[in-house]
């Protein structure tokens, strides 16, 4: 999931990632329009292949996200999103058929904060503290092209800072195996130290020293997306395609689903211990509008 206002380069970002355009029909709205706008969910789904490894991936956006003048719980839209996946995984797990469930849970947001404040605003805190019992949260700074390197320094302490000041958990990285070789260990190393990454996304190919780079050609200079020196962007794919995939879904499937889990069955259970009518606890979510089938099914279960 990426999440962020709007302008902060959401899109390019996730085309410089996976190559892939998702939004060639977009239309951008102008300002009288966005003053109407809520937040709505939009999901992409796009098949990508790393080093032979066929991988079908969901994208969610969020277009509308903090655009508003008030926007007093503008998350919530995302976080009923989250339970929505969680529940229909949940009932999916308590069904009949188990052997082919579709995963649609969110197993990372990518949270974009903007590079021309001091740190975090009110709405970043605020977006962080409603999804961070709900999904691995990777908060990014945006367009980091605006900024010096001493500035991004200085803006990284910053966030560090507020983060454990507000009591935010955003995703850890694991701790490496004591087995494990020195050049994993010094990349895991400075994975931590990026966090968050400072990032820069670009949807051309611009010419650098003879070479055909991704980049953003300026009067004073190129910034090559794929530069370590220039930007956090390659430790931010490797991260997500190659060396965390797999622990970002294993900490959503552990920790996060399973506390969600454990509320639902600790909800039922109570539930069923009010009403003696029932004769034995069967779970049974409270759905908007009933589904009479469904709810045959589990009982006969």
């Amino acid at each position: 999931m990426v999440a962020g206002e709007s302008g902060l380069g959401k899109s390019t970002l996730v085309h410089s990632l996976f190559l892939t355009d998702l939004y060639k029909d977009r239309k951008l709205l102008s300002a009288e329009e966005r003053i109407s706008q809520t937040v709505e969910i939009l999901k992409h789904t796009v098949d990508i292949e790393e080093k032979g490894v066929k991988l079908k991936l969901t994208i969610v956006d969020t277009p509308g996200f903090g655009d508003a003048v008030n926007n007093t719980e503008c998350w919530k839209p995302i976080t009923d999103y989250v339970d929505q996946q969680f529940e229909q995984y949940f009932r999916d797990e308590s069904g009949l058929n188990r052997k082919n469930i579709q995963d649609n849970r969110v197993h990372c947001c990518l949270y974009f904060i903007s590079p021309f404040g001091h740190g975090l605003r009110p709405v970043d805190v605020g977006f962080m503290k409603a999804l961070h019992e709900k999904v691995n949260i990777v908060p990014l700074i945006a367009k980091a092209d605006c900024l010096v390197p001493s500035e991004i320094r200085k803006l990284k302490e910053r966030i560090r800072e507020e983060i454990d000041k507000f009591g935010i958990h955003v995703y850890q990285f694991p701790e490496c195996d004591s087995d494990e070789d020195e050049d994993f260990k010094q990349q895991d190393r400075e994975l931590k130290e990026s966090a968050p990454f400072a990032v820069i996304g670009s949807n051309t190919v611009v010419e650098a020293k003879g070479q055909r780079v991704r980049g953003r050609l300026y009067p004073w200079g190129i910034v090559e997306v794929e530069n370590q020196a220039h930007c956090d962007f390659v430790k931010l794919r490797n991260m997500l395609i190659r060396t965390h995939m797999h622990d970002l879904k294993d900490v959503t499937c552990d920790v996060h689903y399973e506390n969600y889990r454990a509320h639902c069955i600790q909800q039922m259970t109570s539930k069923l211990t009010q009403d003696s009518r029932m004769e034995s606890p069967i779970p049974i979510l409270p759905l908007p509008t009933p589904d009479a089938e469904t709810e045959k099914l589990i009982r006969m279960k």
